[in-house]
């Protein structure tokens, strides 16, 4: 008879097959090899893994103000009192990829050069592709598409929405931009008689201002204003001056 013991189902499912062991070990040779990657890279850098973390974390940082958010300094007075001299906004360069257009009330930056100047800007976007802008009804208000615009909630406290009248349509795949603190913004209306008409093309945006990142006293979300939520599309109604 024969007493040799049989291995059972048991058994032989908890021995690791060489397929099993082979996968393991690869798995852990991998492994190996990157740690030993790393601790010679870092041997050659100054500083160690320190110096090498630092460094990745600076080239991330330069990845995404490239590509997806860039803080932006105000440089002057034009958007008081929302936005101070020596304020830091965080700039949204991903607001308008992927089929996604400014719209009215967004708070842009742009870059000015053929149009306002060899710099960036910021301002508010007031009218866009289509839409006639107007200056000003009985009541001192801008008007767009018919429709007048109580900018009371964002202007600088005792300007006039604008001391130049202006009436104008928008054209196609640009903006009519103007700054918070009329009185002392440089902005579409000014340039009205220039190359492009004072309309800053939609493909020289930067990006949209989403909020203000210092300083941390100051600091605040910026939201889309509803003054414009009961403005009609263009074309949908007529406007009058």
């Amino acid at each position: 008879m024969d007493t040799e013991a049989q291995p059972t189902e048991r058994d032989r499912s908890s021995r690791p097959s060489a397929s099993e062991g082979t996968t393991s070990e690869a798995a852990g040779s991998e492994d190996r090899s990157r740690f030993a990657l790393v601790s010679r890279v870092g041997s050659w850098v100054p500083g160690g893994r320190i110096t090498l973390t630092l460094l990745v974390c600076l080239l991330f940082l330069l990845l995404l103000s490239t590509f997806v958010l860039r803080p932006f300094q105000i440089p002057s007075g034009s958007m008081e009192q929302g936005l101070r001299i020596g304020d830091r906004v965080l700039v949204n360069k991903l607001a308008y990829r992927f089929g996604a257009v400014p719209q009215r009330g967004d708070i842009v930056v742009f870059d000015g050069t053929g149009y306002f100047g060899h710099a960036d800007y910021i301002k508010r976007v007031v009218g866009v592709g289509g839409d006639r802008v107007v200056c000003c009804d009985r009541e001192g208000r801008i008007q767009v598409n018919g429709r007048p615009v109580d900018e009371s909630g964002f202007l600088y406290p005792g300007d006039s929405p604008s001391t130049v009248p202006f009436d104008v349509v928008v054209p196609g795949g640009t903006l009519f931009v103007l700054g918070d603190h009329r009185s002392d913004s440089s902005d579409s209306r000014d340039h009205l008689g220039s190359p492009g008409g004072g309309m800053i093309p939609v493909g020289d945006v930067v990006g949209r201002a989403d909020g203000i990142i210092w300083p941390f006293g100051h600091a605040t979300r910026l939201h889309r204003p509803d003054a414009y939520a009961r403005v009609p599309a263009a074309g949908r109604a007529g406007a009058h001056g």
